[in-house]
This record gives structure tokens, C-alpha cells and sequence, in this order.
């Protein structure tokens, strides 16, 4: 008799996890307590500018393996585009400067041996600072550890640990900051290329998914929220959904519970887990971006931080982003559209927009919650935990999240061979 893996939440995580088990021959039903697939990477039609836009502006690199292994097994992973080699342009709105940092498509860092290729106005020696990164422990703050100073730390570092962390990067896990450093800037080029879910994030790495279980037989259920696990003998052996809802499991039936932190630790009394969030602000304008303009644009010296082109709108994301949550929208709107001429060369009254601010959109990731964070391993036999707040050894990203549900259908695989 074929065993069931019940996945618990249908975001990123537990899709990883589910098209991994459903490949390894297992039947999957996934559980969605929401009306949509996706969780917090997700694509919806706004009416305010008329278009499909993301719920968040998500960038992927080419270096993160799980993810693009993850859009591999569902056949999109042509849907993840960006440009032939790891370029990045920068302005300071403030002054008025531009450049671009060039690493190239090599697997070592040599761009920082390239004045022309490097940050300018920096030196070797600037580079090696950050060398207590590789090395740090989670434990120690990203303050100790670096200068959180000068001119390499203000037009690089931090906003590339900002957008990392989504944290200040002073109070941040050095720890996490160094995985980042190790997977990008150490990594060379190679890894480093920027990509992007042209079509949205629900057309490349949700809807394909979904789509992908549902050919072959597996189910997935949206409004299905679980109310409690019936445990037995050190293994859950019932899901209750509610009133008659409960479903029985097999003897070799497993589940992965990849549902937010509140979420987790109601449905698992004892479970500690991160309690402190911090927001992301994106805000979408429909307006068609000048010809030649970059994919993904640093900006430094202003509210926004990144700002995206895609066909017919132009994105922005703003990291750490408690301080703008309660700002009224129109003022932030206009706030953010300023940068936005700014930055992009662009100019012109508000054209529509929409802002969208995810409040819980990540654990703060410094020291004292990263150590909050549960490995994927529970008391009960046949539960495991997957979601980018578990203890992945990266900070909340799209490639944490997949290496989480991708290392939980792992578990469930070595479990059963033993």
C-alpha cells in the first residue's frame, strides 16, 4: 500500500517538500488553511494599477541551487530570467553618482582585484574586512564582527545585508550574514547572477507546482486549515480539520508541517520558535520603464532601496521596514515615486500604484532569534518541520525556504529506509 505524506501549508517550503516526496513515490495531499497557494511569495491582480503583481519583489541568484533545482523539477526554471553575468548597477540619489559592480561569471571573487570591476572609491584591503564574516558564529552580532562603516560598507555591504536579513546589519547574526558573504561574494560570479520571476512568482514557482501535483494524481487542498494533531504511541496518527474532518494515518504515513511560526507553535505546544518580525514595504507603479533600463537597479541615500523593471510597471523594495508601516499610503506612495524618478531617470505625476506591506514578513535574524529557530526534527516520529523561520543556516529567503522543505522530504526518505 503506497504511504501519504501530508503536507501542512502550501507555501514555497511545503511544495518543495511535496514535488520532492511526490517524485520519490510518495502520495501527497498538501493542506492550505488560505484560499491560495504560495504563502508570502505569491501573485495576485490588483485593481488599482490593472496589473498582476507579486505580493513581494523576490530576487533569486543564480547560485541558489535549491530553489532553481525546485523550478527544474517543475519545468519553469526558463521562467527565471536575468542578465548573462553577475552585474549589478548602484546610484546614490543623494549625490547623484552611478556605477555598477561587475563580478563577472568566474567561481572565485577576483572582481575585487579590478578597480574598474569593484566598488569605487574602495580598496583590497577594505575587501578583506569583511573576512570575520566567514568564520563568525550565529551568535555573535554582525557589529563585532565587521566595520558597519565607510564607503564599501554604505554602497555594498549594507544594503546587501539589509535585503538579506531584513534586519539593520549591525544588530544582525554575523553568522547568517557570513552564509550569505560565503554563497554570493565569495562564491565568484557564477553564483551571483540576479533572477528574476518575470512572469510573476506565482506563474513560475506556485501555479506550476500545484499544476505538477495535480497531473499525477496527488491533491491539494486550499481552505483546509488543520485545528490539532491526534498523537499516539510518540507519532501523530490522526489530523483533525475540524468537526467530522479527521483524517486517519497509515502506519507509514508522515507529515511536514511547513505553516508560519504562530501557526506551528499552536498546532505543537513546547515548539520554540522566533517571535520577533520585521516588515518589507514593496510598492508597484504601472509605468512602462525607459528603454535599456536595468532588471534591478541599488539605491543608496533614499527610502527605496532596490527598484525592479518589469514589462509595464516598475517595483520597489524596502527592507527592515517597520518604521514606514504606519505612514499614510499616499505619503509613502509619493515618498517612494520621488526615489523612483530619481533613481530611474524617470519623471512624471504618481502614475497608479499600489503598496503593499507585509508586516511578519520575516523573523528579525539576529542572534537571539535565529537561536529561536527549530530544527527539522520533532518529538513525534512522523512529523517533521519545514518554512525559511526553521533553523536552515540562512535567513528567511526563497533558497532557505526550499532547502528547508527539500531537507524534511529527505528526512521522511531516510526514515523510511531505516
Amino acid at each position: 500500500m503506497q504511504n501519504t505524506a501530508h503536507i501542512i501549508g502550501a507555501g514555497i517550503s511545503g511544495l518543495s517538500a511535496a514535488v520532492r516526496l511526490a517524485n520519490a513515490g510518495y502520495k501527497v495531499a498538501v493542506h492550505e488553511a488560505t484560499q491560495q497557494a504560495g504563502g508570502r511569495c505569491r501573485s495576485y491582480f490588483d485593481g488599482a494599477t490593472n496589473l498582476t503583481i507579486d505580493n513581494g519583489n523576490h530576487l533569486l541568484l543564480s547560485g541558489n541551487s535549491h530553489a532553481r533545482a525546485y523550478a527544474r523539477s517543475i519545468g519553469t526554471e526558463a521562467g527565471l530570467v536575468g542578465p548573462d553575468s553577475a552585474q549589478f548597477p548602484f546610484v546614490d540619489i543623494k549625490t547623484g553618482q552611478r556605477w555598477q559592480i561587475d563580478l563577472g561569471n568566474g567561481r572565485l571573487p577576483t572582481w575585487v582585484l579590478d578597480e574598474s570591476r569593484r566598488v569605487p572609491d574602495t580598496g583590497l584591503t577594505d575587501y578583506l574586512k569583511l573576512a570575520p564574516l566567514i568564520w563568525a558564529s550565529e551568535q555573535t552580532l554582525v557589529g563585532k564582527s565587521i566595520p558597519c562603516e565607510g564607503t564599501l560598507y554604505h554602497r555594498l555591504v549594507q544594503p546587501l545585508l539589509l535585503a538579506a536579513l531584513n534586519v539593520d546589519p549591525p544588530e544582525g547574526s554575523a553568522g547568517l550574514a557570513g552564509a550569505i558573504v560565503r554563497e554570493t561574494l565569495l562564491a565568484g560570479g557564477q553564483a551571483c547572477r540576479p533572477l528574476i520571476a518575470r512572469d510573476g512568482l506565482s506563474a513560475v514557482l506556485i501555479e506550476p507546482a500545484v499544476k505538477f501535483l495535480g497531473e499525477r494524481g496527488h491533491s491539494v487542498q486550499l481552505g483546509h486549515e488543520l485545528r490539532s494533531f491526534v498523537t499516539a504511541d510518540g507519532k501523530v496518527s490522526a489530523l483533525n480539520f475540524g468537526g467530522e474532518d479527521v483524517i486517519q494515518l497509515g502506519a507509514g504515513d508522515v507529515i511536514v508541517m511547513a505553516v508560519p511560526p504562530r501557526a506551528a507553535t499552536s498546532l505543537l505546544p513546547g515548539l520554540t520558535a522566533p517571535t520577533e518580525f520585521r516588515a518589507i514595504v514593496n510598492a508597484h507603479f504601472r509605468f512602462e520603464p525607459p528603454p535599456g533600463a536595468a532588471p534591478i537597479l541599488g539605491v543608496i541615500g533614499g527610502v527605496v532601496e532596490w527598484l525592479f523593471a518589469f514589462p509595464n510597471r516598475l517595483s520597489v523594495t524596502i527592507s527592515n521596514g517597520d518604521r514606514l508601516v504606519e505612514m499614510p499610503r499616499e505619503e509613502l506612495a509619493q515618498a517612494i515615486w520621488n526615489d523612483v524618478c530619481a533613481a530611474g531617470g524617470v519623471s512624471g505625476d504618481l502614475p497608479p500604484w499600489q503598496i503593499v506591506r507585509e508586516r511578519r514578513a520575516t523573523f528579525a535574524a539576529t542572534p537571539a532569534q535565529n537561536a529561536l529557530r527549530p530544527g527539522p526534527v520533532t518529538p513525534l516520529k512522523n512529523l517533521f518541520l519545514a518554512g525559511d523561520w526553521t533553523a536552515t543556516g540562512l535567513p528567511a529567503t526563497i533558497e532557505g525556504s526550499v532547502r528547508s522543505g527539500d531537507r524534511a522530504a529527505d528526512l521522511v526518505l531516510a526514515a523510511k529506509r531505516t
